[in-house]
């Protein structure tokens, strides 16, 4: 007797079959693939009415804490210094309560040919303003946060890297804000001096992008960047149930962290408290940063800034030396690597780190990807490497401007190189890389198809586009071999864990600009179903999010 039957369905599984119309559960197992005529009874039965099923979404890459703070504004949507302004104006104006003005999701060219300062945020208010750029690598500040934090002449922050005009005035901007905010002494920083990273108002965040990932269809979760001091912010969801779909930790190796620092991680990871619903083990590193401020590190100069090339974030020996250590301890790494020199050097040190440990099957992953030298597109095969990737990223409306002058058009076919790594049978993992892209899969998979905006009036590189098929696979098998659980998730299969996904539609007889028009109707995780869409209304401690369409109203760029 089984617990639940799906049927009446297109399922695709991912294994042997490859379709099917009918899924049986039981204790928390997929126990049945195959017709609904045959079906042993169950105890419920759902029909599914010719809707898809798939194995639950994993989202190789999703900042839970990064979410969305109610207390700061969003700048989403907000291409130009006028509207910058008019919406931290209006929230200075609502929220007398805030002794900080916060916002979050600013994008580079919001000033054309110059980076954004604090004299554009002059007359806005007389408190002080923290504004995060989409991609959470640069904060903007005004002259009141300047005088608030200290920041003169040369002076130093252990969050960021101020920067300073030609008379050595601060500017107002930081640069190397993510990577220097997640170390002790930044984390330590930021919780003294900006409301919004109080411990409570970060375990908000997790918790409210937790809800929205069960309402995504998304059934694992990996968390790329949790700092040492903040993992007692993973075990109080776990513990207070509001971790519905299973989530990976990643912790953060800071840049510059010596050997004592990796002997605390593999404590931490030997000693958590873990279970089927939360693991701990893969550890962020940062090859370079990021291409937008010209920080990534490039194998040929900017095509806008010559003799500009930007650097990785250790030299390349103690580079190669600390994932060749962390590799030796039995971590899995999953480094950030955008520009084509970044790429590089996490796969020499990958190569370096299996060569002289005499490891194998190891699935270190490299993020983003953003900018791949031809000649480096087969090593990923070769070296069992995972490309953790995000279609979202590619999107014309996210990267005209800014990343495609950076980069120069002679390196476009370079750019999130999906399709080629996927034939050239590299491990491919998709991901959202929530918040900086909405977490919605359906908005990934329309990317991976059409390499179009949202409003699908212009693609590109549209050589690289992806059949509906190869993502989804992405999205699931993939996902599950780069975090080696393949024998339980990713796949509809007898024994599997009974993670799955039921869609609005079959999405494979939909045109892909109809992929955004769906959601994800139903989300089980371990058999037990933690989304229902159909319903009106949820018990007041099931805090569910709703349905996953609604994630298409988050864009980052």
């Amino acid at each position: 007797m089984l617990d639940l039957l799906l049927n009446n369905g297109v399922v695709r599984t991912f294994d042997a079959p490859g379709r099917a119309e009918a899924v049986g559960i039981a204790d928390g197992r997929i126990r049945y693939v195959g017709t609904t005529e045959d079906a042993p009874p169950a105890r419920r039965t759902i029909d599914l009415r010719g809707r898809l099923v798939t194995p639950g979404i994993i989202d190789s890459h999703n900042h839970l804490l990064l979410g969305f703070d109610p207390d700061a504004v969003s700048l989403e949507g907000a291409h130009d210094l006028t509207e910058v302004r008019r919406r931290i104006g209006a929230h200075a104006a609502a929220r007398p309560d805030l002794d900080w003005i916060c916002a979050e999701n600013a994008v580079y060219s919001v000033v054309t040919g110059r980076r954004p300062n604090a004299g554009d945020l002059r007359g806005l208010t007389d408190r002080p303003v923290f504004i995060t750029t989409y991609d959470q690598h640069s904060v903007w500040l005004n002259e009141a946060a300047l005088r608030k934090l200290g920041i003169d002449r040369g002076t130093q922050i252990p969050w960021g890297r101020p920067e300073f005009d030609g008379h050595g005035a601060p500017t107002g901007w930081v640069t190397d804000f993510y990577t220097s905010a997640m170390t002790r002494a930044g984390l330590a920083g930021l919780q003294r001096d900006i409301p919004m990273y109080s411990p409570d108002r970060r375990y908000r965040r997790i918790t409210s992008s937790l809800e929205m990932a069960t309402a995504s269809g998304i059934t694992t979760v990996v968390e790329p960047q949790v700092p040492l001091a903040e993992l007692d912010l993973m075990y109080r969801a776990r513990a207070e149930g509001r971790m519905h779909s299973r989530v990976i930790t990643a912790l953060f190796h800071p840049v510059g962290a010596d050997a004592a620092f990796r002997r605390d991680l593999r404590e931490a990871v030997d000693g958590a408290p873990v279970d089927d619903m939360l693991r701990l083990g893969p550890v962020k590193l940062y090859a370079d940063d990021v291409i937008e401020p010209h920080t990534a590190a490039m194998l040929a100069d900017y095509a806008n800034r010559p003799g500009h090339r930007g650097a990785p974030s250790l030299p390349p020996q103690e580079f190669t030396a600390m994932l060749t250590e962390l590799d030796r301890l039995g971590f899995q790494t999953h480094t950030h690597a955008t520009g084509d020199w970044g790429i590089r050097l996490a796969l020499d040190s990958i190569e370096h780190a299996a060569r002289v440990n005499r490891t194998t099957d190891r699935r270190h992953g490299i993020v983003h990807v953003e900018c791949l030298h031809p000649e480096d597109l087969p090593r990923f095969r070769e070296l069992g490497v995972v490309a953790a990737m995000q279609p979202r990223h590619c999107s014309p409306d996210l990267v005209a401007g800014t990343w495609m002058e950076n980069v120069g058009e002679d390196r476009w076919d370079r750019a999130w190189r999906f399709r080629s790594l996927a034939e050239s049978g590299a491990a491919l993992a998709f991901s959202s890389d929530w918040q900086v892209g909405e977490m919605d899969p359906l908005v990934g998979l329309y990317s991976a198809l059409t390499r179009s905006g949202l409003d699908g009036r212009a693609d590109w590189t549209p050589r690289e586009r992806m059949d509906l098929d190869s993502a989804l696979r992405a999205y699931t098998r993939g996902g599950a071999w780069a975090w080696h659980a393949e024998d339980d998730l990713g796949v509809i299969r007898p024994g599997a864990h009974a993670d799955l996904v039921v869609w609005s539609a079959d999405l494979y007889a939909l045109e892909p600009g109809e992929l955004l028009d769906q959601r994800a109707d139903l989300t089980l995780v371990g058999g037990e179903v933690v989304h229902d869409a159909t319903v009106a209304s949820v018990p007041a401690d099931v805090p569910f999010a709703g349905s996953g369409a609604a994630g298409h109203t988050c864009s980052h760029g």
